[in-house]
């Protein structure tokens, strides 16, 4: 009985879910999703008290998936700060860890109601603190670490924020420059490898010629970071 009761309410949810990022908040309503799902309007109460329950509970979705997905991705094992980073990146390529469209519907969301906007804060906050702590873990100071995490991460958000639309290829032959810019150190040949293969893609010749040239390039480790 009650797995058949969390399976109805999730089916409400996902349907919330589709009707949030296809349409925006406002269309989140009870008869819209009834009819969604080919059902009454009176079977959404044997499940939910009133609409703002099922508001509830795609704000609940929302922060267990992708903010949980940034914290985890930042506290994922790496042996080397451009392998963190590359863990965190999986969000940005992988819509099955972060849900960018969940993401820029929730956002917009937030701009109609004060509450959501504290969890979005809120959201951003933990998020945040979670990728400064990655470049702690490898040395990098409390003030760089704070503002190279601010970077990794208030870029992305802006490029949800926008819609931005890019190819994957376009995306992909960014990957390397992005890491040394956020890290200041440079993607191997093998690190880019292991990313591309998590994805299912292969990087751009060039991309990885570039990479083999800045290795050789580069002293074996940075001066000021040693280690990383």
């Amino acid at each position: 009985m009650k797995d058949d009761l969390a399976n109805n309410q999730r089916a409400w949810i996902d349907a919330a879910y589709e009707l949030l990022v296809n349409a925006g908040v406002g269309a989140v309503k009870i008869v819209p999703l009834a009819r969604k799902l080919k059902t009454s309007r009176t079977s959404f109460y044997w499940l939910f008290k009133d609409r703002e329950e099922i508001l509830a509970a795609l704000l609940a979705r929302w922060e267990s998936q992708n903010t949980r997905a940034v914290i985890d991705q930042s506290e994922r094992y790496a042996a080397s700060i451009v392998e963190a980073t590359l863990n965190v990146f999986d969000c940005w390529f992988d819509p099955a860890v972060f849900d960018s469209e969940f993401e820029y519907a929730v956002r917009s969301w937030s701009l109609q109601d004060p509450g959501v906007v504290e969890r979005v804060q809120r959201a951003d906050s933990e998020r945040l603190a979670a990728i400064q702590a990655m470049f702690s873990r490898f040395g990098y100071p409390a003030l760089e670490a704070d503002t190279r995490a601010r970077t990794v991460y208030l870029l992305q958000i802006g490029y949800i924020s926008m819609h931005v639309r890019e190819s994957k290829d376009t995306r992909i032959g960014r990957v390397a420059e992005y890491v040394r810019i956020f890290t200041g150190r440079t993607c191997t040949e093998s690190d880019l490898a292991r990313f591309a293969a998590r994805h299912r893609t292969r990087f751009p010749a060039e991309e990885l010629a570039a990479a083999q040239q800045e290795m050789a390039d580069d002293s074996p480790t940075d001066a000021r970071h040693p280690g990383r």
